[in-house]
């Protein structure tokens, strides 16, 4: 087939329905879509363990630190996944994950605002699970229905695994709400600090090039809005039910409609943090991450000499 008719039976088999295999014909669009998406949400994953992870030693109780530490150690190894994903679409543009890694750290690919913020308290570490990883189950659990099949199918356990994070945040939150009320205090100051952020998670409310572009392609199939009101939907009954407050008074649902009105983050504060990692944490969370990547090098280059030795007796 020709070019023009490659794409017309590939749009026709996503608007029936049918995924798309990794070793299957893709116009160079989806392809450059698919990357951008899971690079990403990958690298999202790795910097999401750094807040947590410096609250690891200072958790309260070893049952504590014991599970935190299993999170982090999950949000790796979903960043991980997501990365080896990568480069497989990366391959016929010669890229592999060295240089999908060194993307992050030389600023060319960006990773979610929330993860460029301080977590000062430990009803913070809670929050996080809460709400954060509450919001990232959400933005997933729509991509389930993704066009691309191998991305898909890797979400099924990322989700699973999200929820027992949400259901870890969960219990702290539960604990520090039926606790003293300095610790109720200190469960309120982060839920205000992290409400504000969280709006701004899921995107702006109307769709930039790339979104639209993105769902034409079926590879996401949920605006931004549908996202952020379902996100608001089930948290705010939650919070409330715990006798938290919501830290904005525009939080309300029209009756006749059901949308809930909110008050528009500082888009320019959080694109800028993004955009040029000038977050409260981001200089120093990349700085951790490249001791990590550069320290461990050497493991790397042995790896993949003692793989070229074995292909070559092999052989």
């Amino acid at each position: 087939m020709g070019e023009d008719e490659r794409m017309t039976d590939f749009m026709a088999r996503i608007a029936s329905g049918q995924r798309v295999e990794a070793n299957d014909w893709m116009p160079g669009e989806y392809r450059d879509l698919l990357i951008k998406q899971i690079h990403m949400h990958g690298v999202s994953e790795i910097m999401g363990a750094y807040p947590e992870k410096e609250w690891v030693p200072k958790a309260p109780t070893i049952r504590r630190k014991l599970a935190l530490n299993a999170k982090v150690q999950d949000e790796i190894g979903h960043g991980q996944m997501l990365l080896r994903l990568a480069e497989d679409l990366s391959r016929p543009y010669g890229r592999g994950r060295e240089a999908l890694m060194d993307d992050l750290l030389d600023g060319r690919v960006k990773f979610h605002n929330v993860f460029h913020l301080s977590a000062p308290t430990w009803a913070d570490a809670g929050v996080i699970g809460f709400l954060v990883d509450g919001g990232a189950i959400i933005t997933q659990a729509a991509l389930l229905d993704s066009s691309y099949a191998p991305y898909a199918r890797m979400l099924k356990r990322i989700v699973a695994e999200e929820s027992f994070h949400m259901q870890y945040g969960e219990s702290v939150v539960l604990a520090l709400a039926e606790g003293r009320q300095a610790q109720r205090d200190m469960l309120q100051g982060a839920i205000n600090r992290w409400w504000s952020p969280m709006m701004f998670f899921f995107g702006p409310r109307g769709m930039g090039k790339s979104a639209e572009r993105m769902m034409h392609y079926k590879i996401r199939t949920k605006t931004n809005e549908e996202l952020r009101q379902k996100f608001i939907n089930r948290y705010v009954p939650r919070l409330q039910a715990l006798g938290m407050s919501i830290p904005d008074p525009a939080v309300k649902q029209d009756p006749a409609t059901g949308v809930w009105g909110f008050t528009e983050p500082d888009w320019a504060l959080h694109t800028d943090m993004v955009r040029n990692n000038c977050g409260p944490e981001s200089q120093s969370r990349l700085n951790l991450r490249k001791q990590a990547h550069t320290g461990q090098q050497w493991v790397r280059e042995a790896v993949n000499e003692a793989s070229r030795l074995l292909e070559r007796e092999g052989a």
